[in-house]
């Protein structure tokens, strides 16, 4: 009697595949017992697959067991044996889909030649050029503008939605693993913020809240252009970034040492890093501003002419991290607990004064020391000489801010003291050393968008890009979204929310609720409500639209203000820096365009860098808008205006020694030093005991080769004429002396080493004339007032008349 047939069998004998089974060649999870599928090839018989799967099939069974195993055991006294390998009786059996044959634009008309890499074929495979095309997204887009992001209305807020500001900064944020893309070269501290007095009348903010507060910080300065290898000295602007530790969460202030910046827009952040840092296709130059790319993309960006007249001065190579102003850059509001909002601008003013080295002195340091800046930072700390800074804002109602001549939204510019004078509220102390680089100044993540309530944003539109860019560098660099939870990095307010998992998780959270609302847990963590951070109500009115304000398009009037407030030395360094920097750019045009730039600065400025390059001044570049506002000079733009508070203390000084020197004028000399402050250090051709003609025998510390003049900010010679014998007639001495002297530092000569200075053919006076203060010399027994000339001369600014001015 006949065997009845099931349904799905009968379903399946009846199938155009001809035979049961041939439904797993068209499965990927298991097959038939045997390893080949029941097929029976017809008119709609996926035949390519039917041979990919049988060919496997005889491949592997081809390769019963692995004949190199034996040779992996003992020793065996040769090489190990080549790889058994299977002929494949069909090339579709290794192909990862059997739909490789449709060919496409993008996968590709070819099909592949068997055996062959693609990648190790030419590196034509991969170039690309942009000549003649039209900019896109990273999906091919065509993107309309590349200056503006989106904003709600010309100064409203960026829109989330701004998918191309998003994707640029998104990319540019993780182009560098592990190191920063910038500010990578950094040194860093703790220490404390101290509230002089309450200021609960503008702002809610925790380190504000009461009288003498104090607020732990670290603090981390940095270079933004050179990689971590880099050297300190180097032409550039410096970072400035506080973390606050509030008892509300952390508030990271991020600045830099300038006040304004050379774009108005993040959508061109990544542009600008990618021109200024080492070109791509030979990787130089390292941490430095002066090459081609960098100036053909400024020289077409006028809105950064302030920011160059910046970089170009002395504020660009400062003496140390401890002697540099730093600022907030943007417009900030502050919120009271009222909800009321002004706007505010953050700078640090340094209690040791802002001082700068000569470019000379810079490019010396770098050899001899390029940790210059972060050992100056290290041993004043560990030596208990605490650097300091004073915090002042300046503060100004929305009114005020729509009565100035130009737009408080835009980072390329400032509020003149004058406009708005500061108001001091408060002192940073940085006491305390780092325990580890790594795991602190390497690892600490500042990020503009943490702030905490009494602190709140602008519109400013590169601000609002910084907002997300930082985040998303962090996340990238430091290995995922828990980089909150590095020591470092971790508020001093505990942690309650949601969050969970991800890479480097250390939280062990208790409970099954991570959501909310939740009844399981109780409702908890629970929203703050009028407890908690709420942003200011700005309202916000306009279309949407790539576009800047009218007012964003005066480029040129505060840079004016900053050339007009510099002295005669600084305008000189100024005009120095731009020769350097533009004679080292090999594209003649690009000079030129800089340089037209500078003649809607001041014709004089523009005159000077020409005539250093070897062309006619050019024509002025477009000046976008017309009556652009004047400005009176600002003292406080200068160096100078900020000589310091703290005298000689930690100022280096070299003492040059030599067997014969008067011991106990080095004594008295060295110990005069040390009481107030300073750094003396016995300075000699070699190593080792040195005799004094009076006095115990000392040792000398370094040597001259191995601590160059750049490296001190003074120099001491004492009597001795034996000592003075052997220094005056060292090449090296001589080299030493005249460096002081040229890069304008404070030199005394008692006694017999006046000879010394008579050597080293220093001149007596000034170019104009004038009595050289910063010079004293005279016979031993004036040593005691000639070491107060000496101590007050160190003490203040550099002898800059010592520079001749053209």
């Amino acid at each position: 009697m006949p065997t009845k047939k099931s349904p799905a069998a009968k379903s399946t004998s009846s199938s155009k595949s001809g035979k049961p089974g041939s439904g797993s060649l068209l499965s990927t999870m298991a097959g038939p017992a045997d390893g080949q599928p029941a097929f029976a090839a017809g008119e709609h018989s996926p035949t390519a697959l039917l041979r990919k799967i049988a060919g496997a099939n005889a491949v592997s069974a081809g390769m019963r067991d692995n004949p190199a195993k034996p040779g992996e055991i003992g020793i065996q006294g040769r090489t190990a044996p080549t790889g058994a390998t299977v002929q494949s009786p069909d090339p579709v059996v290794h192909a990862s889909t059997v739909s490789e044959a449709h060919g496409s634009a993008k996968t590709g008309e070819e099909q592949p030649v068997l055996g062959a890499n693609a990648l190790a074929a030419s590196l034509d495979r991969v170039r690309a050029d942009d000549s003649d095309q039209a900019l896109t997204s990273n999906q091919g887009v065509p993107v309309s503008d590349n200056q503006n992001s989106l904003k709600a209305g010309l100064r409203g807020p960026t829109a989330m939605e701004d998918f191309l500001l998003r994707e640029k900064i998104t990319h540019f944020d993780h182009e560098r693993i592990p190191e920063r893309v910038v500010h990578a070269r950094g040194s860093a501290a703790h220490g404390y913020f101290e509230c002089y007095k309450a200021l609960t009348e503008l702002t809610c903010a925790a380190p504000f809240a009461e009288d003498g507060k104090r607020t732990p910080v670290f603090a981390r300065f940095s270079t933004v252009a050179g990689g971590a290898g880099s050297a300190d000295t180097v032409r550039d602007v410096r970072g400035f970034a506080v973390k606050f530790y509030t008892d509300e969460g952390n508030w990271d202030l991020v600045g830099n040492n300038i006040p304004v910046f050379f774009i108005q827009d993040a959508m061109k952040f990544p542009d600008l890093v990618h021109a200024l840092k080492p070109e791509p296709h030979f990787g130089m130059p390292q941490a430095s501003s002066a090459h081609d790319t960098f100036w053909d993309f400024v020289s077409l960006m006028p809105e950064s002419t302030h920011m160059l007249l910046w970089q170009m001065s002395d504020r660009a190579i400062p003496r140390s991290y401890r002697m540099m102003q730093g600022f907030g850059v943007h417009t900030f509001r502050l919120v009271n607990a009222d909800g009321a909002s002004v706007f505010c601008k953050f700078h640090w003013t340094p209690k040791a004064g802002t001082h700068s080295l000569i470019w000379d002195e810079a490019v010396k340091i770098g050899g001899a020391d390029p940790d210059y800046h972060r050992r100056d930072l290290w041993e004043a700390i560990e030596a208990g000489a605490a650097p300091e800074w004073e915090l002042s804002l300046q503060v100004f109602s929305e009114d005020e801010a729509d009565g100035m001549p130009f737009d408080i939204l835009d980072p390329t510019k400032i509020v003149p003291e004058e406009l708005v004078p500061l108001i001091p509220v408060g002192r940073m102390v940085l006491n305390r050393n780092p325990d580890n680089f790594f795991a602190e100044t390497e690892q600490v993540a500042f990020c503009t968008a943490h702030i905490v309530p009494g602190i709140d944003f602008t519109n400013d539109p590169l601000l609002q890009g910084r907002i997300h860019s930082y985040l998303d560098t962090q996340i990238s660099r430091l290995g995922g979204a828990n980089f909150h939870e590095l020591p470092i990095n971790s508020p001093l307010r505990a942690v309650h929310n949601n969050q969970r998992d991800g890479m480097h998780r250390q939280t062990l959270n208790r409970g099954r609720v991570a959501y909310e609302p939740n009844s399981l847990g109780g409702g908890c963590p629970f929203q703050a409500g009028a407890a908690g951070f709420k942003s200011f109500p700005q309202p916000v009115d306009g279309d949407k639209i790539r576009a800047k304000p009218e007012k964003f398009a005066d480029h040129y009037s505060q840079a004016r203000l900053f050339w007009q407030s510099q002295t005669l030395t600084e305008q000189l360094h100024i005009v120095n820096a731009f020769r350097f920097e533009l004679t080292r750019v090999q594209t003649p045009s690009v000079r030129q365009r800089v340089v037209s730039l500078l003649v809607n600065v001041d014709p004089m400025l523009a005159q000077q860098v020409a005539d250093g390059l070897g062309f006619d001044v050019p024509e002025a570049a477009p000046v976008l808008v017309d009556g652009q506002p004047e400005y009176s000079a600002s003292p406080a733009l200068s160096l100078t205006a900020y000589p310091g508070e703290t005298g000689i203390a930690t100022r280096r000084v070299a003492l040059l020694v030599a067997d014969g020197v008067d011991g106990a004028m080095v004594t008295q000399v060295y110990e005069h030093l040390l009481q107030q402050g300073a750094v003396p250090r016995l300075v000699g051709q070699k190593l080792g005991a040195i005799t004094c003609s009076a006095g115990k025998p000392f040792q000398v510390e370094i040597t001259l080769s191995a601590a160059p003049s750049a490296l001190y900010d003074a120099v001491v010679i004492p009597d001795g004429e034996q000592a003075t014998t052997l220094l005056a007639a060292d090449p090296l001495v001589a080299e030493f002396v005249r460096d002081q002297y040229r890069h304008c530092k404070p030199l005394l000569a008692a006694g017999s080493a006046t000879e010394v200075i008579d050597k080293a053919e220093l001149p007596d006076v000034l170019p104009n004339g004038d009595e050289d203060f910063s010079l004293a010399v005279g016979e031993a027994g004036q040593l005691p007032e000639l070491l107060q000339q000496f101590a007050e001369a160190l003490a203040g600014q550099r002898e800059l008349g010592r520079e001749a001015l053209a």
